[in-house]
Protein backbone atom coordinates (compact mmCIF):
# COMPACT_ATOMS: atom_id res chain seq x y z
CA UNK A 1 0.00 0.00 0.00
CA UNK A 2 2.59 2.54 1.06
CA UNK A 3 4.62 1.56 -2.59
CA UNK A 4 1.48 1.84 -4.30
CA UNK A 5 0.76 5.00 -2.94
CA UNK A 6 4.35 7.05 -3.18
CA UNK A 7 4.12 5.75 -6.80
CA UNK A 8 0.73 7.14 -7.28
CA UNK A 9 2.59 10.58 -4.92
CA UNK A 10 5.40 10.39 -7.68
CA UNK A 11 3.34 10.67 -10.64
CA UNK A 12 1.53 13.11 -9.43
CA UNK A 13 4.33 15.57 -8.50
CA UNK A 14 5.76 14.76 -12.08
CA UNK A 15 2.52 15.66 -13.83
CA UNK A 16 2.74 19.15 -11.87
CA UNK A 17 6.59 19.63 -12.47
CA UNK A 18 5.81 18.97 -15.78
CA UNK A 19 2.58 21.67 -16.12
CA UNK A 20 5.13 24.19 -14.73
CA UNK A 21 7.80 23.53 -17.07
CA UNK A 22 5.22 23.94 -19.74
CA UNK A 23 3.59 27.31 -18.34
CA UNK A 24 6.98 28.68 -17.94
CA UNK A 25 7.93 27.87 -21.62
CA UNK A 26 5.13 29.66 -22.99
CA UNK A 27 5.87 32.26 -20.56
CA UNK A 28 9.23 32.89 -22.13
CA UNK A 29 8.43 32.70 -25.48
CA UNK A 30 5.54 35.63 -24.81
CA UNK A 31 8.09 37.55 -23.65
CA UNK A 32 10.85 36.96 -26.28
CA UNK A 33 7.98 37.95 -28.74
CA UNK A 34 7.30 41.03 -26.61
CA UNK A 35 10.85 42.06 -26.74
CA UNK A 36 11.37 41.87 -30.35
CA UNK A 37 8.32 43.80 -31.46
CA UNK A 38 9.34 46.66 -29.31
CA UNK A 39 12.93 46.18 -30.55
CA UNK A 40 11.09 46.44 -33.88
CA UNK A 41 8.95 49.37 -32.74
CA UNK A 42 12.30 51.12 -31.72
CA UNK A 43 14.61 50.54 -34.89
CA UNK A 44 11.56 51.95 -37.39
CA UNK A 45 10.62 55.20 -35.42
CA UNK A 46 14.95 55.39 -35.50
CA UNK A 47 14.59 55.19 -39.09
CA UNK A 48 12.43 57.25 -40.01
CA UNK A 49 12.59 60.28 -37.32
CA UNK A 50 12.17 63.11 -39.35
CA UNK A 51 15.63 65.11 -39.74
CA UNK A 52 16.33 68.74 -38.59
CA UNK A 53 16.51 70.17 -41.42
CA UNK A 54 12.59 69.06 -42.28
CA UNK A 55 11.80 69.56 -39.03
CA UNK A 56 9.87 72.74 -39.53
CA UNK A 57 6.40 74.50 -40.16
CA UNK A 58 5.69 76.45 -43.58
CA UNK A 59 2.82 78.15 -44.45
CA UNK A 60 1.66 77.31 -47.80
CA UNK A 61 1.41 79.46 -50.52
CA UNK A 62 -1.79 81.84 -50.21
CA UNK A 63 -3.01 80.21 -47.49
CA UNK A 64 -3.32 80.20 -43.51
CA UNK A 65 -2.92 76.78 -43.81
CA UNK A 66 0.54 74.96 -42.28
CA UNK A 67 2.59 72.47 -43.00
CA UNK A 68 5.47 70.74 -40.75
CA UNK A 69 7.93 69.06 -43.35
CA UNK A 70 8.40 66.13 -42.27
CA UNK A 71 5.61 65.21 -44.05
CA UNK A 72 8.29 64.49 -46.56
CA UNK A 73 10.56 62.94 -44.30
CA UNK A 74 11.99 60.07 -46.17
CA UNK A 75 11.91 61.41 -49.75
CA UNK A 76 14.77 63.67 -52.09
CA UNK A 77 13.84 66.76 -51.34
CA UNK A 78 14.63 69.84 -53.64
CA UNK A 79 14.09 73.25 -52.63
CA UNK A 80 13.72 75.90 -54.48
CA UNK A 81 13.59 79.73 -53.86
CA UNK A 82 11.44 80.80 -57.22
CA UNK A 83 10.36 84.29 -58.73
CA UNK A 84 7.93 85.37 -61.12
CA UNK A 85 9.37 87.76 -63.24
CA UNK A 86 13.35 86.63 -63.34
CA UNK A 87 15.19 84.84 -65.89
CA UNK A 88 15.25 82.15 -64.96
CA UNK A 89 11.27 81.58 -64.24
CA UNK A 90 11.46 79.76 -68.06
CA UNK A 91 13.09 76.33 -65.12
CA UNK A 92 9.16 76.36 -63.61
CA UNK A 93 8.59 74.35 -66.35
CA UNK A 94 11.59 71.68 -65.93
CA UNK A 95 11.08 71.52 -62.44
CA UNK A 96 7.15 70.25 -62.87
CA UNK A 97 8.28 67.78 -65.56
CA UNK A 98 10.98 66.68 -63.05
CA UNK A 99 8.33 66.35 -60.28
CA UNK A 100 6.48 64.76 -62.17
CA UNK A 101 9.18 61.74 -63.47
CA UNK A 102 10.37 60.99 -59.83
CA UNK A 103 7.45 61.78 -57.68
CA UNK A 104 6.46 58.10 -57.80
CA UNK A 105 9.87 57.31 -56.77
CA UNK A 106 10.02 59.24 -53.72
CA UNK A 107 11.18 62.56 -54.88
CA UNK A 108 9.53 66.05 -54.19
CA UNK A 109 10.05 69.54 -55.21
CA UNK A 110 9.34 72.62 -52.47
CA UNK A 111 8.92 75.75 -54.22
CA UNK A 112 9.49 78.97 -51.63
CA UNK A 113 8.92 82.28 -53.82
CA UNK A 114 11.18 85.58 -52.57
CA UNK A 115 11.20 88.73 -53.01
CA UNK A 116 14.86 89.20 -52.01
CA UNK A 117 16.12 89.90 -55.29
CA UNK A 118 12.89 92.05 -55.90
CA UNK A 119 11.58 90.07 -58.65
CA UNK A 120 8.60 88.25 -57.29
CA UNK A 121 5.21 89.53 -56.93
CA UNK A 122 3.53 91.23 -53.78
CA UNK A 123 0.79 89.31 -53.44
CA UNK A 124 0.61 85.63 -52.90
CA UNK A 125 -2.05 85.13 -54.81
CA UNK A 126 -0.63 86.75 -57.96
CA UNK A 127 1.88 84.24 -57.26
CA UNK A 128 -0.01 81.13 -56.71
CA UNK A 129 -2.08 82.10 -60.35
CA UNK A 130 0.79 82.76 -61.97
CA UNK A 131 2.69 79.35 -61.74
CA UNK A 132 -0.33 77.34 -62.08
CA UNK A 133 -1.95 79.63 -64.99
CA UNK A 134 1.57 80.10 -66.96
CA UNK A 135 3.31 76.45 -66.11
CA UNK A 136 0.87 74.33 -64.51
CA UNK A 137 2.74 73.69 -61.21
CA UNK A 138 1.27 71.22 -58.59
CA UNK A 139 4.20 70.82 -56.47
CA UNK A 140 4.27 71.70 -53.26
CA UNK A 141 4.30 75.97 -53.17
CA UNK A 142 5.31 77.65 -50.03
CA UNK A 143 4.97 81.15 -48.41
CA UNK A 144 6.84 83.83 -49.50
CA UNK A 145 9.83 83.99 -47.51
CA UNK A 146 13.10 85.17 -46.60
CA UNK A 147 16.03 83.26 -47.99
CA UNK A 148 19.11 85.40 -47.17
CA UNK A 149 20.96 86.94 -44.50
CA UNK A 150 19.65 87.37 -40.63
CA UNK A 151 16.06 87.54 -41.71
CA UNK A 152 15.99 84.50 -43.23
CA UNK A 153 13.34 82.22 -42.67
CA UNK A 154 13.88 79.11 -40.26
CA UNK A 155 14.44 76.50 -43.36
CA UNK A 156 16.94 78.66 -45.53
CA UNK A 157 18.70 79.17 -41.82
CA UNK A 158 19.57 75.88 -41.55
CA UNK A 159 20.15 74.93 -45.56
CA UNK A 160 22.07 77.56 -45.27
CA UNK A 161 24.32 76.86 -41.72
CA UNK A 162 24.50 72.51 -43.57
CA UNK A 163 25.70 74.05 -46.71
CA UNK A 164 27.76 76.65 -46.11
CA UNK A 165 26.17 78.44 -48.85
CA UNK A 166 23.32 80.91 -49.15
CA UNK A 167 20.69 81.45 -52.51
CA UNK A 168 22.79 84.08 -54.57
CA UNK A 169 20.11 84.23 -56.88
CA UNK A 170 16.16 82.94 -57.51
CA UNK A 171 16.50 79.11 -58.55
CA UNK A 172 19.17 78.22 -56.98
CA UNK A 173 18.31 74.47 -55.49
CA UNK A 174 19.30 72.67 -52.59
CA UNK A 175 18.87 68.88 -52.84
CA UNK A 176 18.44 66.89 -49.40
CA UNK A 177 19.43 63.29 -49.14
CA UNK A 178 16.35 60.95 -47.84
CA UNK A 179 17.90 60.93 -43.97
CA UNK A 180 18.30 65.02 -44.00
CA UNK A 181 22.65 64.38 -43.86
CA UNK A 182 23.66 65.40 -47.05
CA UNK A 183 22.78 68.57 -49.04
CA UNK A 184 23.85 69.48 -52.22
CA UNK A 185 23.66 73.38 -53.12
CA UNK A 186 23.01 74.13 -56.75
CA UNK A 187 23.09 77.06 -58.49
CA UNK A 188 20.52 79.39 -60.85
CA UNK A 189 22.36 78.18 -63.90
CA UNK A 190 22.27 74.85 -63.12
CA UNK A 191 18.96 73.86 -65.00
CA UNK A 192 16.65 71.05 -63.15
CA UNK A 193 16.90 68.99 -66.02
CA UNK A 194 21.30 69.06 -66.24
CA UNK A 195 22.80 65.99 -66.51
CA UNK A 196 24.86 66.31 -63.35
CA UNK A 197 21.52 67.22 -61.04
CA UNK A 198 19.68 64.20 -62.87
CA UNK A 199 22.77 61.68 -61.63
CA UNK A 200 22.78 63.31 -58.15
CA UNK A 201 18.95 62.62 -58.03
CA UNK A 202 18.65 59.23 -59.09
CA UNK A 203 21.76 58.62 -56.79
CA UNK A 204 20.25 59.64 -53.51
CA UNK A 205 16.79 57.98 -54.71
Amino acid sequence: FFFSSRRRHTRYIGDWSSDVCSSDLLSLNKLMKNIHLYFLLFVSSYSFACSDILDTEMRVLDSSDTVNLCEYENQVVMVVNVASRCGYTYQYASLQNLFEEYKDEGFVVLGVPSRDFFQEYSSEEDVAEFCSTEYGVNFPMFATSKVRGSKASPLYKKLIAASGEEPSWNFNKYLISRDGQQIYKYGSKVKPDSPELIKQIEELL
